[in-house]
């Protein structure tokens, strides 16, 4: 399946939505809009899940490798995931303790001062 990304802006903040499979063919994808956004010079992103059925563990390594770049430059990485499935892998794997997880593109934004 193919992966499809779409960003827009809330409050200022990039929010980087995802739809389809993340997988090792369409996470090097992701991790290309991720760099995008850091050399636009932002430090703080949104990536909306909510529209992803799936995430290997290339695709979690991407989102990890985010996370640490925007926290090096004073901000963070913050997911939006209300997909149960995904919610699991997070869980699993202990992510969910390590990004901040909400369940709305607005809560996520709102979260703290980017």
């Amino acid at each position: 399946m193919e992966v499809r990304f779409d960003v827009t802006a809330r409050d200022n903040i990039p929010v980087l939505a995802a739809a389809g499979e993340i997988d090792v063919y369409t996470a090097p994808r992701l991790r290309e809009q991720l760099l995008q956004l850091a050399h636009a010079g932002h430090a703080t992103v949104v990536v909306d899940l909510t529209e992803v059925s799936f995430i290997d563990s290339t695709g979690l390594g991407v989102l990890v490798s985010g996370l640490k770049r925007f926290r090096e430059a004073g901000g963070d990485l913050r997911l939006v995931v209300t997909q149960p499935q995904i919610l699991k892998v997070l869980e699993i794997t202990g992510l969910s303790s390590v990004f901040a997880v909400h369940d709305t593109a607005a809560a996520a934004t709102a979260d703290q001062p980017a």
